[in-house]
């Protein structure tokens, strides 16, 4: 299995087209927010995996997804997510995570991304003061 991108995004859509194809409507991709109201504060950004299975593999695998306060695997964890999937082999999946995130300050948060027990794509989101 490969992952092949994960994005905190604002709308995740799907639709069809001649051959048969999928495409995947992606608005809003995102590294940042502002923040809703002065910290302490809670955000439910979510984060979309695309995964590919090649054709020679089985098909079936388990998406981990670690929040973490540091970009490093020692950091503090603020939340966790674990969806096992299923995939025809030589085609692509998706998974969609909201994550509830709670920041006691401005700051970043980094999600740690897996398939199975294989190595991290880490994807930074950070918390931002509000605009005045």
């Amino acid at each position: 299995m490969q992952l092949v991108s994960a994005l905190f995004v604002e709308n995740f859509q799907l639709r069809s087209v001649p051959g048969p194809s999928t495409r995947i409507d992606i608005t809003g991709a995102m590294f940042s927010m502002v923040a809703p109201s002065p910290p302490p504060v809670t955000v439910d950004p979510h984060l979309v995996a695309l995964i590919h299975c090649p054709p020679d593999e089985g098909g079936s695998g388990v998406f981990e997804v670690v929040f973490r306060r540091s970009a490093g695997e020692d950091g503090e964890q603020v939340a966790r997510n674990v969806s096992p999937f299923t995939v025809e082999p030589g085609k692509f999946t998706y998974r969609l995570v909201k994550a509830e995130l709670e920041f006691a300050e401005y700051g970043p948060v980094y999600a740690h991304c897996r398939i199975d027990r294989g190595p991290f794509t880490i994807v930074p989101f950070t918390l931002l003061p509000p605009v005045e």
